[in-house]
């Protein structure tokens, strides 16, 4: 089966064919640093990690741009409420960004260009979209002609009249149309801004995607990612100017992650329903975050409770119990080394079949867990290391190819976690029984031994380092 993307473009499932074989040029809007990013933020970034992933591991070499947004509206507003310079505001959320894409196992981008960075290029494209009669300047405004681009609203299959709810400023009665969007805005006081053949200005909000992609990837891409609230007005207008551009189709495939729920409500940071990324790693490990989103699919809301994250933890233990050792045992077992590879090679077919079908990660792991439960069976039955290497060598690679680290449990871990068991279960009767200081000292001396214990509405957990 060969590998098949949903085209949002299409709204079908296609064959992948990228425009140079062997190689995918990817780019995925990244965030608008103004504030801590929040795991839906990360979400994005995780999807995509996970199909940067897949597709090395499927031979392709990738080169993958993601951008931040540092000069914006909201970046603008953020500082001034602060008192603190716009770009120096940015560029703390944009270092702190890059750390949560380390803490989470994400690989970083080959290229993370920020708007701050890329004004010439940007001035260049206005520029061209002028000359070719799909711009026009006032009084230092520069905007795009949406009525001149006959294709407009073939992504989001809204038209020019929807332009005017997804604008994000209220509509400038100087414009030609309502519908017509900021590629440049004149300078005004309190706003960075940058010298332009049309004065001292600033980028407007979709022109900087498009610029950085004839940049750094050429004018024509494979891959073109973020998130669904993206389609429109962002990524439609992206399309508009960057083909009135260059004449030529911008993005084979637009693949667009579904938004995290919190209480039954997307989350954003301009609403306040949020839970930040440092939050979250406070208290859970990179792998669980991963893992809430491998379960579901990509494509579709995701809610956010404890009680997914708890399901999460859960499901990384199962595969960590596959990676145990083998029991040592007087007499040596019959070989089962046949019986795990071909398990072994089942699940890696099972696996390619799922991520080839729209990168089906639950599906995926579906056949991880096969063979997880195979591998337990093994061991049980008195398989030694040497045949247990066989399967646990995939579940690792597979786990790999998903971005799991599985970091945590070593031997002496498994050698011990039936003792750390019991003293949790204790711990547990000791608080059915209000015996609150005999269970937080058992807790505070498990805490001092490297395991911590984490209580959920449904039950406590544990897990070491």
């Amino acid at each position: 089966m060969s590998l098949k993307i949903y085209n949002t473009m299409t709204r079908n499932k296609e064959p992948f064919q990228t425009i140079e074989d062997g190689k995918v040029r990817m780019y995925v809007c990244g965030p608008t640093v103004y504030a801590k990013a929040h795991v839906g933020h990360a979400m994005s970034s995780l999807v995509f990690d996970v199909i940067r992933r897949y597709l090395e591991y499927r031979g392709y070499k990738v080169r993958h741009v993601m951008n931040y947004t540092d000069v914006d509206d909201k970046v603008i507003l953020r500082a001034n409420e602060l008192g603190v310079d716009p770009l120096d505001l940015a560029k703390k959320y944009a270092d702190q960004y890059d750390q949560h894409l380390q803490d989470l196992y994400i690989e970083l981008a080959d290229e993370k260009p920020k708007v701050s960075e890329e004004i010439d290029e940007i001035i260049h494209m206005v520029s061209g979209l002028i000359e070719k009669g799909y711009g026009y300047e006032i009084d230092g405004d520069v905007y795009f002609r949406v009525a001149q681009d006959e294709d407009y609203g073939r992504l989001s299959g809204r038209g020019l009249k929807d332009m005017r709810a997804g604008a994000r400023l209220k509509v400038d009665q100087r414009k030609e149309d309502p519908g017509d969007f900021a590629l440049w805005k004149a300078a005004k006081e309190g706003e960075p801004s940058w010298p332009s053949p049309w004065g001292q200005g600033r980028p407007g909000w979709h022109i900087e995607c498009s610029a950085m992609c004839l940049h750094h990837l050429g004018e024509q891409i494979d891959i073109h990612g973020g998130g669904n609230d993206l389609i429109f007005p962002h990524h439609e207008n992206e399309i508009a100017q960057s083909e009135s551009f260059t004449g030529k189709v911008f993005a084979r495939y637009w693949v667009h992650n579904g938004m995290m729920q919190l209480s039954g409500e997307d989350m954003s940071k301009s609403t306040g329903n949020v839970y930040t990324i440092d939050e979250f790693l406070g208290q859970h490990e990179g792998d669980a975050l991963r893992m809430v989103i491998l379960n579901g699919s990509y494509r579709s809301p995701l809610m956010f409770n404890d009680e997914v994250i708890h399901h999460a933890e859960r499901a990384l233990e199962r595969i960590r119990n596959g990676l145990r050792p083998a029991i040592e045992q007087e007499t040596a077992a019959e070989s089962l080394g046949e019986e795990i590879s071909d398990a072994a090679r089942k699940a890696r077919n099972g696996f390619e079949k799922a991520m080839d079908d729209d990168f089906n990660t639950s599906g995926a792991l579906s056949h991880i867990f096969e063979l997880v439960k195979v591998v337990n069976q093994a061991r049980d039955s008195g398989a030694g290391n040497e045949d247990l290497a066989l399967g646990q060598s995939v579940i690792r690679e597979l786990s790999g190819v998903l971005g799991l680290q599985l970091k945590g449990i070593g031997r002496e871990g498994f050698e011990a976690a039936p003792f750390i068991q019991l003293l949790v279960d204790v711990r547990d009767e000791l608080r059915e029984i209000e015996q609150w200081d005999l269970s937080d000292s058992i807790r505070d001396r498990l805490a001092s031994l490297g395991v911590n214990v984490e209580d959920l509405k449904d039950g406590t957990i544990w897990r070491l380092g």
